[in-house]
């Protein structure tokens, strides 16, 4: 715009209306930009009040009991970390009532309880975290061989007369039974066909390599060739070599538990 039509512009003088609509316009700005301002306001409080509500521990919100009906519908692991939040949620979160239905849900199923978890008196925090360390344990101990009752089967290499001696091969029940005992010695059932009433005796052999390491572990019976031990899902056992397998019968049921201390 050029210098002289600035002057004219300047030189203008406005009409009362054309003053009555700049000074409407003007107004209609001004209370727009407080408009503006209070909702800005009212939003900024808004947020934090739901700030305040947010940062608020639940556990001082609903209270302990409430909070227990919640965890208890959390997993185990879920719970677990929850006992790292604070001294209050500790208190909580470790509860006998809660953890004795995760013992139960962790037991359901299972072949074998562990004894240790069973201890009269003992937190049930501690028995499930004892009962998930026991049941990842691969080293079999003489508490494991002598608490449980074994059954015994051939497998298919033998020659078949075994095999006809054997209810696992015919399909009959019940199957042959074995018993370890703390002495060191080994029976099966009266009348066991294949025991043939000799006298047996077992060891459990475990090297270790550097840092405690299981370099080499099985159980053997008399010279017989050793048996290579493994642990299923269900935390029962089984031990086998080319010859036959040993497997633990469930005993979940059994009072005070299994396995060592």
């Amino acid at each position: 715009m050029e210098l002289k039509e600035l002057e004219e512009l300047n030189d203008y003088v406005f009409s009362e209306e054309e003053e009555e609509v700049a000074a409407e316009v003007n107004k209609r700005g001004k209370k727009r930009k407080r408009n503006g301002r209070r909702k800005k306001r009212e939003r900024d409080k808004i947020t934090k009040q739901e700030e305040v509500v947010v940062l608020q521990d639940p556990l001082e919100v609903f209270g302990g009991d409430i909070m227990l009906l919640i965890l208890g519908k959390l997993d185990a692991r879920s719970v677990a970390l929850s006992l790292l939040v604070s001294r209050a949620w500790h208190g909580v979160a470790s509860s006998d009532s809660l953890w004795t239905s995760k013992c139960e849900e962790l037991w359901l199923g299972k072949a074998h309880v562990p004894r240790l978890a069973l201890v009269p008196g003992l937190p049930k925090l501690a028995a499930y975290s004892l009962s998930v360390m026991d049941g990842k344990r691969n080293r079999i101990m003489k508490e494991d061989l002598c608490d449980h009752v074994w059954e015994f089967h051939f497998n298919k290499v033998v020659p078949e007369y075994w095999r006809n001696l054997d209810p696992y091969w015919k399909g009959t029940s019940p199957l042959m039974h074995r018993y370890f005992h703390m002495d060191g010695s080994q029976t099966a059932d009266p009348g066991d066909k294949v025991w043939g009433g000799h006298e047996c005796c077992y060891s459990i052999v475990t090297s270790v390599a550097g840092e405690g390491k299981i370099r080499e572990h099985y159980v053997r019976i008399n010279r017989w060739p050793h048996m290579f031990v493994s642990r299923k899902q269900d935390w029962s056992w089984e031990m086998s070599n080319i010859l036959y397998c040993y497997s633990s019968v469930p005993d979940a049921h059994k009072e005070g538990g299994t396995g060592p201390f």
